[in-house]
């Protein structure tokens, strides 16, 4: 094999320093020159005596194609004339711990071969992009002033077409979901791991190629088509990314080359005892350099808008689901896992540093402080933070039978006491659809119309509070069976009038939120909330103002949680005029009963809450109504 390299000395020096960030660049496999030369080859080995790559290329010879290493580095590498774009590989390792021999997946793989087949495939990420409209624009779009509203989903349970075989594919969706999520006035799509999985009933949360997008629905560039489609459509795009932990799958990261190289070796650090799953050793140089690779890759060779990190909660705890005995304290004794802090805020400093204009978020289900601080001021860096809280009390009160939630009001108003003390994001997510718990519409309480009514309210409540939203798949149109990875979404239940108009009232809960600026542009900040009435629990109705900028309009939000209208409701107001009602969960035309205000409510000078005037309104049964007025400066 001829002795090439792709390696400099800073590279090696920063690869064993934990800093190089673009590690994609030089490992895994790259067509030499124009591709006439052959592929390089680089994997990280050190406790491998030796190294082979074998493919379709050699008949899967184990030995007959060896890697040489590099000086001390512990990489092994060399260049195989006999590979091209398109050949599939793996490497054979021999390690010098006993007897261990094992066939690999590449760890930088940019392709891999459909599960259950496991070879990684030669490519090259050549793609041409039409985005540069959208790249330019994104830093505004993810100011915390803009509106955030995204649409999560599961590729491969989205939708499915017959003339697919039942499995549609990146390139099959690209224009349909575009413009579904258009339709709807999302500004962005999540998707659930895209990164390669051998067991697709995790939904990609257990990962095998951090650097390749699963091949069940195309190659690399169809992915790439179907996130500059949503780009060209003025979408972002999220994808979930999973630095906690990683499938134990033979050809995979665990016991690389016979030791535990990416994992922890102490089975009290290694296993994670929820999922079966290994946990990455951020005190390693190179899984920290791997890691901070992967996140980089995806912003910079797929241009996505953002990561969402999964399972943030099970990296900052050492004796995160562990029992005493079963977890080892830090350096001073305590429970926090001080590499795994520390890795996170070099990842979201390196994301801010070279992508300033994108994202990182943080599903973290605990009372860690400051997850989305600056990392200067000792935060975690992220820039959101999901509101695991508000989801848990929101739902378990949305559950209750209306005649006892007088009884449970602090549940539904307990998210203002600590509403600022990070950048949330309300997520409404696919944990809250599986495992038992039905879908959002058959958490709901009560006969068919309530459950709708009560469904419309959710979400109206949610768009009204201050915070970026997120909602999985389904929920928009009220799907009633839970989510189910092996089938589509019900599309046909929209042909129901009840299903059509839950979905028209998501539609236009987004339009709303994107037009008033008083309903985002203080999403994190204390100033655009102000409640003018959270006492009334006998009612179980809540009211609250949202306020913009000096010179944009105020907007009041009532809500009813009982299926009794509210007739003359009286509500403080900042000033008397005109209260043009902008939404309402019970028209007609989302399946209500058309309880409303004839458009608009006029102020009057009495004062009431607290304020200066006051507005008397009808609320209906299991109702949210929004109005809108022009706020007067004194």
């Amino acid at each position: 094999m001829p002795l090439t390299t792709r390696f400099s000395d800073q590279d090696i020096y920063l690869f064993n320093e934990g800093t190089h960030l673009r590690l994609y660049e030089k490992m895994g496999a790259h067509c030499s020159g124009d591709g006439t030369e052959g592929v390089h080859f680089a994997v990280w080995a050190p406790n491998a005596e030796q190294v082979f790559v074998m493919g379709d290329f050699n008949g899967w010879s184990k030995q007959s194609h060896p890697l040489r290493p590099y000086r001390d580095s512990g990489i092994w590498q060399g260049r195989l004339p006999e590979c091209h774009h398109g050949s599939r590989y793996k490497y054979f390792i021999v390690s010098r711990h006993g007897n261990y021999r094992v066939d690999k997946t590449d760890p930088y793989a940019f392709y891999t071969e459909e599960s259950p087949q496991t070879a990684s495939i030669v490519w090259d990420l050549d793609y041409q992009w039409s985005d540069k409209p959208w790249l330019a624009s994104r830093g505004g779009r993810h100011s915390m002033t803009a509106p955030m509203s995204i649409y999560e989903l599961h590729l491969g349970s989205w939708m499915r077409l017959a003339e697919s075989g039942n499995q549609a594919s990146y390139r099959d969706l690209a224009l349909r979901l575009a413009e579904y999520v258009r339709k709807m006035n999302f500004t962005h799509v999540e998707f659930l791991p895209l990164m390669e999985h051998p067991f697709y009933g995790s939904w990609g949360y257990q990962t095998t190629g951090y650097f390749a997008p699963t091949s069940r629905y195309g190659t690399p560039q169809d992915l790439m088509f179907l996130i500059d489609t949503l780009h060209r459509h003025e979408i972002g795009v999220i994808l979930d990314w999973v630095p906690s932990h990683f499938t134990s799958d033979e050809h995979g990261l665990g016991y690389f080359d016979g030791t535990y190289l990416y994992e922890h070796s102490d089975i009290r650090q290694r296993v994670h005892p929820d999922w079966g799953t290994l946990v990455f050793n951020y005190s390693r140089n190179e899984v920290r350099g791997f890691l901070l690779s992967s996140a980089m890759f995806w912003l910079d060779k797929y241009h996505v808008d953002g990561l969402r990190v999964d399972a943030v909660a099970s990296m900052l705890y050492l004796d995160y689901s562990r029992r005493e005995g079963q977890w080892i304290p830090n350096q001073y004794g305590g429970r926090e896992h001080l590499e795994a802090i520390e890795f996170l805020r070099e990842m979201n400093k390196a994301v801010y540093a070279n992508y300033p204009d994108t994202v990182t978020m943080a599903e973290e289900s605990t009372a860690w402080p400051m997850v989305s601080r600056p990392t200067y001021l000792g935060g975690l860096g992220f820039g959101y933070k999901w509101d695991m809280g508000w989801m848990h009390d929101t739902l378990q009160y949305m559950s209750i039978d209306p005649i006892h939630r007088k009884y449970h009001h602090d549940t539904i108003t307990f998210r203002q006491i600590y509403a600022f003390t990070e950048n949330f994001v309300l997520p409404l997510s696919h944990d809250e659809v599986v495992h038992g718990k039905g879908s959002l519409l058959g958490r709901m309480p009560g006969d068919d119309w309530q459950k709708f009514a009560n469904l419309r309210s959710l979400f109206g409540y949610m768009y009204a509070q201050p915070a970026k939203k997120l909602l999985f798949m389904g929920g928009e149109f009220g799907q009633r069976r839970e989510w189910n990875h092996d089938a589509a979404l019900d599309w046909d239940l929209l042909d129901d009038p009840g299903h059509a108009g839950v979905q028209r009232w998501v539609e236009d809960l987004n339009r709303a939120y994107r037009q008033y600026p008083a309903l985002h542009v203080f999403d994190t900040d204390p100033q655009g909330f102000q409640w003018l009435d959270c006492h009334d629990s006998q009612q179980s109705v809540l009211s609250f103002l949202r306020r913009g900028f000096p010179t944009d309009d105020d907007i009041i939000v009532i809500v009813n949680f009982t299926p009794v209208p509210r007739s003359n409701y009286r509500v403080g107001a900042p000033h008397c005029g005109y209260w043009e009602e902008i939404l309402n969960s019970d028209a007609p035309l989302y399946g209500g009963a058309g309880w409303g205000n004839m458009g608009g409510v006029e102020g009057s000078p009495v004062p009431s809450h607290g304020q200066p005037c006051s507005l008397v309104a009808t609320v209906p049964p299991l109702g949210i109504v929004f109005f809108k007025g022009k706020r007067v400066e004194s």
